[in-house]
């Protein structure tokens, strides 16, 4: 079989680095991903220019506003270099909240807005509207996680 660790080893490498049936598989996963994050980042503009419109009903402007503030907001709820969880608000819980919206604003209103949301993407907006409270909820959970380790220390 093999003559000895590093043999296996070589063959190990040049396989991963001369299959290309699994370089094209690899290539489509990032194209779709790649796809993905941009109608996200269309839609997020999408609900920007929706919350202005007056046929929005005032409660899709409220939360329309809330997911376009987090999603422009530099300061995440999660910082992302905490494992597994920091990417799950950039994964799942923005672009819930962005169906969710989409779902409480007439189509007509969408499709006006999703033609001219290309205009304003190239503008890249920073919102520091949430950034005060995101930093108190940080403040919060590390008052109480070193409330309740001296708590149980004592």
């Amino acid at each position: 079989m093999f003559t000895s660790q590093r043999d296996f080893g070589f063959r190990v490498r040049a396989s991963l680095r001369n299959d290309s049936h699994d370089n094209g598989a690899k290539m489509k996963i990032l194209a779709a991903g790649k796809k993905y994050v941009s109608r996200m980042r269309l839609d997020t503009y999408t609900l920007y220019l929706a919350m202005k419109n007056p046929r929005v009903p005032w409660y899709a402007k409220i939360f329309s506003a809330l997911v376009v503030a987090y999603a422009f907001c530099p300061v995440d709820l999660i910082p992302d270099f905490i494992p597994i969880l920091g990417y799950l608000d950039d994964c799942i819980i923005i672009p819930a909240g962005i169906f969710i919206a989409i779902k409480m604003i007439p189509p007509e209103v969408i499709d006006e807005c999703r033609a001219n949301a290309g205009k304003i993407a190239e503008k890249k907006p920073r919102i520091w509207l949430l950034a005060p409270f995101i930093v108190a909820v940080w403040f919060g959970v590390a008052y109480y996680a070193v409330y309740y380790i001296r708590r149980g220390i004592k």
